[in-house]
């Protein structure tokens, strides 16, 4: 067997793993010793998506604002002729991957789903995030749905409707990345890309039982995504397992691919932050996280109580506004004065809340904020990683975020715990727990800065646990 051939047979392996697999296997180990058909065509795996997103009965129609059926077609033709020919792009060479509606592509106006930006010009080039998924031969079926401008994590759209929540229609998303995540559950693709300012990759995820990825901010770029805040902006995957999300990660940061291999569970030291992670928790967090502790702590796990005082230090450089209402408000402020009636009402209280923030104060925070970052990563050096619940709350219902007094109250839960992920520059990974019949639950595992890699090897790890 020839060169070229041996190694698309391993990939082949790979991918296989990443998309099918309920939890991380060996990469090198072959296809019969982890009991996983060989993969389907790409263009049968993509008939399958559109076929879920033209579902009447289904949440395509308020998940996919796009679909590019034609060309998602043609590119699973390629893909499927590489395969024959005993040839590969790599582990997401014919993955069908959906992006979030503030991506730029070429020609189209992005909304970011709003009506503000529907006659915008259109984007010249790709973002150079899908500029570099197409050239690892991914499938790109949709553009999903999420809040309008990113800003907030419950996932309402009153412009192109809510999607509603797999486990329960009735309840939200998540956001910001809300269609991202029911497009993933739904099956309407297998990895979803997304952005995350304060959770909106991993609160939609946890919300619907998915995983969801925030990266160290600078390891994948965001120039060509309709920005929130320039400070805390970053881009991650959403998927059904922790190496799907690692192979999509490594793409857009440009790495090489590499083979994602669990990282022993005994003495690995993960901290429970204390107090205010672990605040006000319901009753089914509570109870869940609750399980998932327990059971690490006896496969070997070494988890320590705690206390954070530099969490009550980024609570008072918040104190005026936030960087994402500090830095909306800058992008926005222009359209306000023509385009406010055409805004969603909850997201223009927000980024208004920028306007009485003086230009002093504004750098107050940059520098306060690059302190605690620093002390942060000091702070963690002697921890593997925290876990905590990514939300202290189950998905709400629609009907209760329908009052401004309702949105307001569940989006601050939400958000309280991923943001801090995202304040102190740090990466971070929403894994399902078993939901044995109940409503998703996520559990977060966070990382030092630029310390990627490990955390995907820890997360690998708890997921086999979880999925035992």
């Amino acid at each position: 067997m020839n060169i070229v051939r041996r190694q698309f047979l391993h990939l082949a392996a790979v991918s296989t793993a990443v998309f099918a697999s309920p939890y991380v296997v060996r990469a090198q180990e072959p296809m019969s010793k982890i009991g996983v058909a060989p993969p389907r065509s790409a263009r049968d795996r993509l008939e399958e998506a559109l076929a879920r997103i033209a579902d009447p009965k289904g949440e395509g129609a308020r998940t996919c604002v796009t679909v590019y059926s034609q060309a998602a077609h043609n590119a699973a033709e390629a893909a499927d002729a590489r395969a024959r020919a005993g040839i590969t792009l790599g582990p997401l060479d014919g993955a069908i991957i959906s992006i979030k509606d503030l991506f730029d592509v070429a020609g189209e106006p992005t909304r970011a789903g709003s009506k503000v930006l529907v006659d915008a010009p259109p984007a010249s080039i790709d973002a150079p995030v899908v500029r570099r998924l197409r050239t690892a031969g991914a499938v790109i079926v949709a553009k999903t749905n999420m809040v309008e401008f990113a800003f907030s994590g419950i996932g309402l759209n009153p412009h192109y409707g809510t999607p509603g929540n797999p486990a329960d229609r009735t309840r939200v998303p998540g956001g910001s990345s809300s269609g991202a995540a029911v497009a993933v559950a739904d099956g309407m693709c297998e990895i979803a890309i997304g952005t995350d300012t304060g959770g909106s990759t991993r609160i939609p995820a946890a919300f619907c039982g998915v995983v969801g990825y925030k990266p160290t901010k600078s390891r994948v770029p965001t120039e060509g995504a309709f920005p929130l805040s320039y400070t805390l902006d970053s881009v991650g995957p959403i998927a059904k397992s922790v190496a799907a999300c690692a192979a999509a990660d490594a793409v857009m940061a440009g790495d090489d691919p590499w083979t994602l291999e669990p990282a022993p569970l005994s003495g690995l030291r993960l901290g429970l932050p204390q107090g205010l992670p672990l605040k006000d928790l319901d009753q089914t967090v509570a109870a869940q996280f609750s399980d998932a502790t327990k059971e690490l702590d006896r496969r070997g796990v070494r988890l320590s109580d705690e206390l954070l005082p530099l969490l009550d230090d980024m609570v008072r450089v918040n104190s005026k506004a936030t960087f994402a209402v500090a830095e909306s408000y800058v992008i926005h402020r222009e359209r306000l004065t023509t385009r406010a009636a055409d805004y969603d009402p909850f997201v223009r209280s927000r980024i208004e809340g920028g306007r009485a923030l003086s230009a002093a104060d504004y750098m107050a925070m940059l520098r306060d904020r690059a302190a605690l970052v620093r002390a942060m990563d000091a702070r963690l050096s002697d921890l593997d990683a925290l876990v905590l619940p990514t939300t202290p709350i189950v998905a709400p219902m629609i009907t209760e975020v329908a009052s401004s007094e309702g949105f307001a109250a569940k989006n601050g839960m939400v958000l309280r715990n991923p943001a801090i992920v995202n304040f102190f520059d740090l990466c971070a990974i929403s894994l399902p727990l078993p939901r044995a019949g109940g409503l998703p639950v996520g559990l977060m595992l966070v990382a030092r800065n630029g310390h990627d890699r490990r955390l995907f090897r820890m997360a690998a790890a708890v997921e086999r646990v979880l999925a035992a």
